[in-house]
């Protein structure tokens, strides 16, 4: 790059050693497990789970994994996964349950409201807000980022290779994506001194952050979120829902 890359108060970096911590921590992306996202190096863990949408006449209402849950007959607990509380894997990315939720969880950015939420919690907890860094999967197909310049070094995150950004904890509502429509935010992001880092996988309708006991206490009694405690060996995939019955459909 001939002049610097910046985009909504975040600028690339050629230089990812800052990101060096989290690749040689982060275990093996086959375990599975939410220390494969956020390193397991933090006294503790939380899942924040990205809402589901319904459509109120002119209004959009965010409607709760507890929500669903409940309207279904299954259980609230920390470990439940979307197919299991909505009953069939047709509402994993499409279809609807009228009345209860028109647009199911955003999967692999964490929405808009949650990350403002999130940054103004996690700035109570680092001594240096307006130092942080933002990675961001390179797979992502609508990224305003020059993906596609080889020469720009990628942070090696297990399976997820990232470009490198910095900027202020504020910024952790920037849209990297291009064209207006296409709404991502940062795939991993910490601040400088490494007291706390948040995770969302491409993959996944939750976003993960490890940190203090009282960050993560912090986290699960706000109730602008729906948050949940989780441990660093808890399980990502979709069969990890022990308690809940499997959807009755087969999967596609």
């Amino acid at each position: 790059m001939d002049q610097p890359f910046t985009i909504g108060g975040l600028s690339l970096r050629t230089d990812v050693r800052a990101g060096d911590w989290a690749v040689a921590t982060a275990r093996n992306f086959n375990d599975n497990v939410v220390g494969c996202l956020v390193p397991p190096i933090f006294a503790a863990y939380a899942r924040v789970f990205h809402p589901a949408l319904r459509e109120d006449g002119e209004r959009t209402e965010e409607v709760s994994w507890a929500e669903v849950a409940s309207a279904n007959g299954r259980l609230t607990h920390p470990a439940m996964q979307w197919p299991s509380i909505s009953g069939s894997w047709r509402f994993l990315f499409s279809d609807h349950q009228p009345g209860l939720w028109d647009t199911p969880p955003r999967e692999g950015s964490l929405p808009v409201r949650q990350a403002a939420r999130l940054a103004r919690i996690l700035a109570a907890y680092t001594v240096i807000p307006e130092q942080c860094w933002f990675a961001v999967w390179e797979g992502f197909g609508g990224l305003a980022l020059p993906v596609e310049d080889e020469e720009i070094p990628r942070m090696e995150m297990p399976a997820r290779p990232m470009l490198l950004l910095s900027g202020p904890l504020s910024a952790a509502t920037t849209s990297l994506g291009e064209p207006s429509w296409f709404d991502q935010r940062a795939s991993l992001w910490w601040p400088r001194d490494r007291a706390w880092c948040v995770a969302t996988d491409v993959d996944l309708m939750t976003t993960y952050v490890g940190g203090t006991h009282k960050c993560i206490a912090t986290l699960v009694a706000d109730d602008e979120l729906e948050v949940m405690k989780v441990g660093a060996d808890h399980r990502l995939g979709w069969d990890s829902d022990s308690l809940n019955p499997p959807p009755a459909d087969q999967r596609p």
